[in-house]
C-alpha cells in the first residue's frame, strides 16, 4: 500500500455555528480515524519525534499502540511522561516540535501525533478505569507553588517518586493558564479537572486560596517541615504599551479579559459570578495564541466586529498557524502593519477610536522576524470601542519579593539552571517564571527536570 503523505482530517463545528458558541470546536477523532493516521506512523528506527518531544513521550510506541487498537494501552504509555495528555494534544504547538520532525513531513503532512494523543487520552478519561496507585512513600514533603502545567507535572512526577506533595495554589481553582487563559472552546475545563483530578489520586493535596508570598512565605514553608519547595507561579502580570489613554473604560489586558470569561464563566452571566462588557468593534492588540483566543472570544460574547491589530505582516504573526485559520474563520479580521500609539475615549471615559500607525517591514531583527518600521506621517484613526492589550505578560513578584537570596534576572524572572536548581538551597524552579511566556509543554517538560533534580536532592540531604 502506498503511503499516505496526508493527515487525516479532524472534524470541527462549522465556523457559523461555533462563534456562537462556547462548545469545543475540534471535535477529535473517532475510532476508525485513529486508527487510520496512526497507520500513517512509518515506526523510525531513530525517531525525531520523541527528540523533538519537551516530555520525551514513546511516540512510535503509542501510536503503534493505536494501530492495535489498544487505546488504553496507548493512554498507559503516554503517561509513562506525560500527567496531562488530554490537555497537551489540544493546546501544545506539535507543528513545531514533535510533528517538525516527523520523516513524513519531507515530503507531506506529518503524522497528526497531537491528534493522537487527545484521542488516547479522551478514549481513557470516557472509560472507567482503575485508580493509579500510590508509591510507597519516602517520608520526604516538597511544597509546590502554583497549580499550573509546570506545578502540577513536577507534583505528579514527585508523588510517583513517594514524595508527600502538597501544592499552594492563589485562585481558587487549580490549573492556572490551562483555567484561566484558555477558552473553553479550546480546552473544556472538565477535561482539565479530570486530569487534575487523576493528579490528586496520586496523593498530591492541592490548597486553592493560598497566596504564597501573602498567607506564608518560602521560607516558612521550609521551616514548617518541607524538604524542598518548587515555584511554577508563571507569567500572570499583564504588560500594557504605555500609550495614553489605556486607563479608559473598555481597555482590558488580556489576562483579565480572558480570566473573568473562562475562570468565572462571564459568558454564562447571571448565572455565574462576573459580568464583562464587550462592545460591538473589539481591537486584540498582538498576534500571539492568547490574543487569537481574545478575538475570538469576543465574538462569542456578541462583538459585531473584532480586529487583530499587529505591526508585522501575515508572515510575522506568531499564533498557531489552526488558531489563525480558525480565527478567520469565525470572522476575526487581521488589521497588519498597524500599531497604536494613543487610546481615544468620550467625555464619559470610554474608548471610541485607537489612533495608529502604518509600519513597513525591514531587515529580520533577533527573533529571525523582520523589523516593523513606523512610517512617518501615516497615522489615522480607526474607530473602536473596546481594547484588548495581549502583547505578553512577565513574572508576578509577590512570591520573588518576599524571598530572599533568590536570584532574578533582568526582567524578573528566577535564575535557575536546566534542571532548575535556583540560587537558595533546596528551592527550585520551573516554567514561565524562569524562561517567560512560553508554552504548557515547555512549562511541563521543565516541571518534569525540576522533580528528578528534586527526588536527587532528597536523596542526599
Amino acid at each position: 500500500m502506498p503511503l499516505d503523505l496526508n493527515k487525516v482530517s479532524m472534524p470541527t463545528q462549522e465556523p457559523d455555528k461555533r462563534v456562537k458558541n462556547f462548545k469545543e470546536v475540534a471535535l477529535g477523532f473517532n475510532e476508525e480515524m485513529a486508527v487510520k493516521e496512526a497507520s500513517r506512523c512509518i515506526q523510525c528506527k531513530k525517531p525525531g519525534c520523541v527528540a523533538g518531544c519537551p516530555v520525551n513521550i514513546d511516540i512510535p510506541a503509542f501510536i503503534k499502540l493505536i494501530t492495535e487498537k489498544d487505546f488504553m494501552g496507548a493512554a498507559n504509555k503516554i503517561k509513562e511522561k506525560n500527567n496531562l495528555p488530554a490537555i497537551c494534544g489540544r493546546v501544545c504547538p506539535q507543528e513545531n516540535q514533535c510533528e517538525k520532525r516527523c520523516v513524513l513531513a519531507k515530503k507531506g503532512a506529518p503524522v497528526g501525533i497531537g491528534r493522537l494523543e487527545r484521542f488516547a487520552a479522551d478514549y481513557q478519561l470516557n472509560s472507567s478505569c482503575e485508580n493509579p496507585l500510590k508509591a510507597k512513600s519516602t517520608g520526604r514533603k516538597v511544597a509546590v507553588i502554583g497549580a499550573g502545567p509546570a506545578g502540577l507535572t513536577c507534583a505528579a512526577d514527585l508523588a510517583k517518586m513517594g514524595h508527600e506533595v502538597t501544592i499552594f495554589e492563589a485562585l481558587h481553582v487549580p490549573g492556572g493558564v490551562l483555567m484561566y487563559g484558555i477558552p473553553e472552546f479550546r480546552l473544556p475545563k472538565k477535561i482539565v479537572q479530570a486530569e487534575i483530578d487523576l493528579i490528586k489520586q496520586l496523593g498530591v493535596t492541592i490548597e486553592v486560596n493560598s497566596v504564597v508570598g501573602k498567607l506564608v512565605s518560602v521560607d516558612e514553608l521550609l521551616e514548617q517541615g518541607f524538604d524542598a519547595v518548587f515555584i511554577g507561579t508563571g507569567a500572570g502580570l499583564p504588560y500594557f504599551m504605555n500609550i495614553p489613554g489605556e486607563n479608559l473604560n473598555g481597555v482590558y489586558s488580556a489576562n483579565e479579559f480572558l480570566t473573568r470569561t473562562n475562570l468565572m464563566k462571564a459568558y454564562d452571566f447571571p448565572n455565574a459570578a462576573t459580568p464583562i462588557r464587550v462592545g460591538e468593534k473589539v481591537a486584540v492588540i498582538g498576534a500571539g495564541n492568547v490574543a487569537m483566543d481574545a478575538a475570538r472570544t469576543a465574538l462569542r460574547l456578541g462583538a459585531k466586529e473584532s480586529y487583530i491589530v499587529y505591526r508585522r505582516s501575515k508572515d510575522e504573526i506568531p499564533a498557531r498557524l489552526e488558531e489563525l485559520e480558525h480565527a478567520v474563520e469565525e470572522g476575526v479580521q487581521l488589521k497588519l502593519l498597524t500599531s497604536p500609539i494613543e487610546i481615544l475615549g468620550n467625555e464619559q471615559g470610554w474608548v471610541t477610536a485607537l489612533k495608529c500607525l502604518r509600519y513597513e517591514l525591514g531587515e529580520p531583527d533577533e527573533s529571525g522576524r523582520r523589523r516593523p518600521i513606523p512610517i512617518k506621517g501615516s497615522e489615522y484613526l480607526f474607530e473602536v470601542d473596546t481594547v484588548i492589550m495581549a502583547i505578553g505578560q512577565g513574572p508576578n513578584p509577590l512570591v520573588l519579593q518576599t524571598t530572599p537570596g533568590l536570584d532574578l534576572n533582568k526582567r524578573g524572572n528566577i535564575v535557575a539552571d536546566e534542571d532548575g536548581v535556583t540560587s537558595k538551597p533546596g528551592v527550585f524552579a520551573g516554567g514561565d517564571i524562569v524562561t517567560g511566556a512560553a508554552t504548557v509543554i515547555l512549562a511541563m517538560g521543565a516541571g518534569k527536570k525540576a522533580a528528578k533534580a528534586i527526588d536527587d536532592y532528597l536523596a542526599t540531604k
